[in-house]
């Protein structure tokens, strides 16, 4: 079956011409799943039988698919199993916070960029996602309707992945899409610099970085990308664009112990952030299989912080969420667990 849901009004307009249908038809459909979300065809009654009928017989279905596990953790987050139509599976993380319910999805099975601390990373590259599999995260799970922001920051490095993401995040945003504002939308990157004038260029998404230390060498050792995509490069590229409206730039920084998180490393994380409209989210490192890494002390998290505010450059600590479920930071695989 050839699913609709992730397919731009122009691609719908190409499928109701390609069978007979008059072209205004088109943003009926996109409205029946974007904003009615139904999960049937023959649900959408302003489409006449006949109509409804070619589509099905062409192959056509709306394509939500109901993820295959959900595993709860004890401070409310949840992790979801999606199939990938590939060998492994991606998950999801539904993040309930008082008035915000926050989605974490992925854009890839598996990852190519082989962070020492990700989990992701540790599986390899299985495949990239499609917009319509992107999407089905968001409408498949029971809380889709009370989501207030979604974020890229799940298995995959989405600017590798950039065509599918770039259609999903024009879904997400379009008006005849979901209608959501791009505020309430963060693509997470290692600085793919193939891909990121052309988000910063087609897309008014908050963008968050992970940079983990200020240091070239070290952090070469902790993200190979760093040999391709040095850190400096990414941020004269950042440097050209004006972060001081309604669009956001954060840094993520995992913190471990003995590694990044001494003064000698804040003030060479302000040195090199000068300049920058931006804030620095400082993450907890969650131990993973075969890492000889650790987590900081949060009192030494807080010291870390302590020192990027007084000079200037606000610095958060991330609540870790999930952790008991590995749903956290750093965590996702393929596993049912």
């Amino acid at each position: 079956m050839l699913p609709l849901l992730g397919k731009t009004l122009p691609e719908i307009q190409d499928i109701v011409l390609e069978q007979g249908m008059p072209r205004f038809t088109a943003k009926q459909i996109a409205q029946w799943i974007y904003e009615k979300r139904v999960r049937c065809i023959q649900d959408m009654t302003n489409l006449s039988l006949a109509n409804r009928q070619k589509l099905t017989d062409a192959g056509y279905e709306v394509g939500i698919e109901d993820p295959m596990d959900a595993a709860h953790s004890k401070d409310g987050t949840i992790r979801y199993l999606f199939d990938s139509h590939r060998q492994k599976c991606v998950e999801t993380v539904y993040i309930p916070d008082h008035d915000r319910a926050t989605l974490c999805v992925s854009s890839q099975v598996g990852c190519k960029m082989a962070c020492y601390f990700c989990q992701t990373g540790k599986q390899g590259f299985n495949g990239n996602l499609t917009a319509h599999l992107i999407l089905n995260q968001i409408y498949a799970i029971p809380e889709s309707e009370s989501l207030t922001n979604i974020v890229f920051m799940g298995m995959g490095e989405p600017l590798d992945n950039w065509e599918e993401v770039r259609k999903a995040l024009e879904i997400i945003t379009a008006p005849w899409g979901m209608a959501w504002s791009p505020k309430r939308v963060t693509l997470s990157t290692i600085g793919q610099m193939q891909h990121l004038p052309l988000f910063l260029k087609e897309s008014q998404c908050h963008l968050a970085i992970s940079i983990h230390t200020p240091f070239a060498d070290e952090r070469a050792e902790l993200m190979p990308v760093q040999r391709a995509y040095p850190i400096e490069k990414v941020l004269d590229l950042l440097r050209q664009y004006d972060w001081s409206h309604q669009r956001h730039l954060t840094f993520e920084y995992i913190v471990f112990k003995g590694l990044n998180d001494d003064t000698r490393h804040a003030h060479a994380l302000i040195k090199l952030l000068s300049g920058l409209d931006c804030k620095v989210n400082l993450i907890r490192f969650h131990a993973i299989p075969n890492v000889e890494l650790q987590t900081s002390d949060l009192s030494q998290m807080e010291k870390f912080q302590n020192i990027l505010n007084e000079h200037g450059l606000t610095a958060t600590i991330r609540a870790s969420r999930g952790e008991d479920i590995y749903a956290a930071c750093g965590m996702l695989s393929s596993m049912k667990r």
